[in-house]
């Protein structure tokens, strides 16, 4: 059975995010989706998630097209070591997830990775994308 690997916060779970895991569910058998640690998620983005890791993992859990949702591990210090423990065949990230595909090849051959990586498009960037959302009600509570 083909295994998909994806990555992210899943901070404010909307369709976006549904959409995004939906296309990597296609390209295997089986979907492990690693929810980022908020550490990880502070030094990336420059800011802490609205809901702590904890939270997001239980949300993702409960997703019917998600197999096995998991914690990260610091991903600014250890890239591939999630990679190493659950040896995916395909990594499916989303459209504007970091680091970019040559990036991420280079840390993988390091660990002899012989996947590919897959970059699903977005659902509607200008609508279903966290930091828009987020500015959405931030603009809602000021009236």
């Amino acid at each position: 059975m083909t295994t998909v690997m994806a990555f992210g916060t899943f901070d404010l779970l909307h369709p976006g995010h549904l959409y995004c895991l939906k296309k990597a569910k296609k390209l295997g058998g089986k979907l492990v989706v690693v929810v980022a640690r908020d550490t990880s998620v502070k030094q990336v983005k420059g800011a802490y998630p609205v809901f702590d890791e904890k939270h997001r993992l239980e949300l993702v859990k409960e997703l019917k097209i998600v197999d096995k949702a998991v914690l990260g591990h610091d991903f600014v210090r250890d890239k591939t070591r999630i990679v190493k423990e659950f040896k995916p065949d395909i990594i499916a990230l989303g459209y504007d997830q970091k680091p970019g595909n040559e990036e991420l090849s280079k840390e993988l051959e390091k660990i002899n990775w012989q996947g590919k990586i897959v970059r699903i498009r977005p659902l509607k960037e200008s609508i279903y994308k966290t930091s828009k959302i987020k500015e959405k009600i931030k603009s809602l509570l000021k009236k």
